[in-house]
C-alpha cells in the first residue's frame, strides 16, 4: 500500500493507523500547492479530488477520505482492535466520533489555514471554541474516545488537536483534551508517523 500525505495534515491520521496495523506500506509526500508529489508525479492524476489522504491498495484500487481509509485499515487487522466489529454499537460510536471530528472540528479549521478575511476567521474561532468544548464534554474523563483502548477515532481527533498549536488556539481550558493529546502523542506508532513526516526529530 502507498499513502499519499502532506506533513501534519489530516493524512497523519491514516499514517498513524498504518503504523498501528503493522502492515507494510510506503508513503509519498504531496505538495498541496503545486499538486506534485515528491517523485514528480501529478497528484491530480492519482487523486482527482486533489487533497490528501489517498491510499493506493496493493491491487491498485484508490481509497480516499480519512475516515474511510482508517476503517478499511482497521478491518484488515481485526486482532489489533483498532475499530470494533462492524454491526456493533461500539463501531457506530467510532463512526460517530469520526464524523464529528471530520465535520465539526476538521472542516472548521480550514479557513484558519487560508488567506481568509479576518472577520470570517474570528467567527470560525468562536465556532471552534464551542466545538472543542463539546469534544471535551464528550470525551469526559475517558482515556480514549470509545471504549478502553485506542481506536482509529483517536488517531483522527489527535491529528486535529495538533492544529490548535499551529493556529494559536489555547486548549488549556480543557485539561482532558490536553491530557488526551499527550497520551496519544506518546504512543510509539504516533511518534514513528510524526518522525517520518518530519514533524519531530
Amino acid at each position: 500500500m502507498k499513502l499519499y500525505y502532506s506533513p501534519g495534515a489530516c493524512s497523519m491520521s491514516p499514517h498513524i493507523v498504518l503504523e498501528e496495523t503493522g502492515l507494510p506500506y510506503q508513503i509519498e509526500r504531496v505538495d498541496l500547492k503545486t499538486k506534485v508529489t515528491e517523485t514528480g508525479a501529478d497528484y491530480n492524476a492519482v487523486n482527482p479530488k486533489g487533497y490528501v489522504p489517498a491510499l493506493v491498495l496493493d491491487n491498485g484500487e484508490l481509497l480516499t477520505e480519512g475516515p474511510a481509509i482508517v476503517q478499511y485499515l482497521a478491518d484488515q487487522v481485526p486482532a489489533r482492535r483498532l475499530a470494533p466489529a462492524n454491526g456493533t454499537m461500539e463501531r457506530y460510536r467510532v463512526q460517530e466520533w469520526l464524523t464529528f471530528t471530520g465535520t465539526d472540528l476538521h472542516k472548521n479549521f480550514t479557513p484558519l489555514f487560508m488567506a481568509a478575511p479576518e472577520e470570517w476567521k474570528a467567527t470560525v474561532r468562536t465556532l471552534l471554541d464551542r466545538r472543542l468544548a463539546t469534544a471535551s464534554t464528550l470525551l469526559g474523563d475517558k482515556p480514549y474516545t470509545v471504549g478502553d483502548s485506542f481506536s482509529v477515532a483517536d488517531a483522527y481527533l489527535f491529528t486535529v488537536l495538533t492544529w490548535t498549536d499551529i493556529v494559536k488556539i489555547d486548549i488549556s481550558r480543557w485539561p482532558n483534551l490536553i491530557a488526551f493529546r499527550a497520551r496519544i502523542a506518546a504512543r510509539p506508532t504516533v511518534q514513528a508517523a510524526m518522525k517520518a513526516e518530519g514533524l519531530i526529530k
